[in-house]
């Protein structure tokens, strides 16, 4: 009892006297002073005392897969703060290689008797992964909000930038520049963003696309410079990638086959997450509408706590090609035959 007193008035900042008086119910503590002695007691992982389970602070789980992509800790700034102004508490739980899995992240939490979960990405978008533990936020019929398509065995409230529209925006940008043998940089084969992605550009290219140019990858930096790497090999001169870090593989890849980006190669990007204006070139991607998105998710959490019923089907919204220095007109092939060697610089 002593050790745990300690360590909650630590957090908070108050004497170990006051975190006694709250857990034990006797006044002269500002009810301020009160929930921020709750909340730490619930963050700690310390039960409450029977006569204030009642009274339990109002806990959301906030679930990311990565912090390395930008876009993730942009998405956690904007829930935060939106969950922060309805009064509830976010519970930051991110993973990492080796590290807490998404399934006992939701463990945890359901111990932690969260008021709801937002997932901003995650298994749910990838058809072979493990589910169960989403069922089981089903059964304990816990308020959660996904954002990203998801599977469709799963009946939870969705939240979603359209991505068939990002890639039509995508393709007809570059279709415009003169593009001919444009290669796509994708997700695995069980994404279903990326799944929707491919259906998109087979219907921009006519109703049907080649395999030899797709590239499916890992979400990363490298994935993207091996898959396209391979996509140079066949003759593209234009790349969709279906985030910024893969778009930047990309890019990266296109130099150190001493062609330029983007003379030689055009590269489009997805997310519009931070620091794409810093990058050489700034890159043209598609714009996620991380704001609204955000407090949207938010609104259907916060509904479903209140006792509301909300609509289970998907919500999308537009995304926005944001052109900038990465995409130019379609090189002749006589200049593709003998690119400059200038812009062999690493990224």
């Amino acid at each position: 009892m002593t050790r745990r007193l300690a360590q909650v008035a630590k957090k908070v900042g108050v004497s170990e006297a006051t975190v006694s008086r709250v857990l034990n119910g006797k006044p002269g503590v500002s009810e301020a002073t009160r929930q921020t002695v709750l909340t730490a007691l619930d963050v700690l992982g310390y039960e409450r005392p029977t006569q204030l389970r009642g009274k339990r602070a109002r806990l959301v789980g906030l679930v990311l897969p990565e912090l390395q992509n930008p876009i993730f800790p942009a998405f956690a700034e904007v829930l935060g703060s939106a969950l922060a102004q309805q009064g509830l508490t976010p519970v930051l739980c991110t993973q990492t290689k080796g590290g807490v899995s998404e399934a006992d992240y939701v463990g945890l939490l359901l111990q932690q008797q969260v008021s709801g979960v937002i997932f901003a990405g995650g298994l749910f978008a990838q058809a072979d992964a493990v589910h169960e533990h989403y069922r089981l936020l089903a059964e304990r019929r816990i308020p959660v909000v996904l954002m990203n398509a998801a599977i469709e065995e799963l009946d939870f409230p969705r939240v979603a930038c359209d991505d068939a529209v990002a890639m039509e925006q995508s393709w007809r940008h570059l279709a415009s520049l003169g593009h001919e043998r444009i290669g796509l940089v994708l997700g695995p084969a069980d994404h279903i963003p990326s799944r929707r992605r491919l259906q998109a550009a087979a219907r921009s290219a006519g109703g049907s696309l080649a395999d030899e140019l797709v590239e499916r990858t890992m979400f990363s930096l490298q994935g993207g410079q091996a898959a396209a790497a391979r996509l140079l090999e066949r003759g593209v001169t234009g790349i969709v990638c279906a985030s910024d870090p893969l778009a930047l593989g990309a890019v990266r890849a296109a130099r150190r086959r001493g062609l330029r980006v983007p003379e030689d190669v055009s590269v489009v990007g997805y997310d519009d997450s931070a620091f794409m204006t810093c990058t050489e070139p700034p890159l043209t991607t598609v714009r996620q509408p991380i704001e609204v998105m955000g407090r949207a998710a938010v609104e259907l959490l916060v509904s479903q706590i209140q006792g509301s019923e909300v609509p289970h089907q998907e919500l999308l919204f537009e995304p926005e090609l944001v052109v900038r220095a990465s995409t130019a007109q379609a090189a002749t092939l006589a200049g593709r035959d003998a690119p400059a060697r200038g812009g062999t610089g690493a990224l």
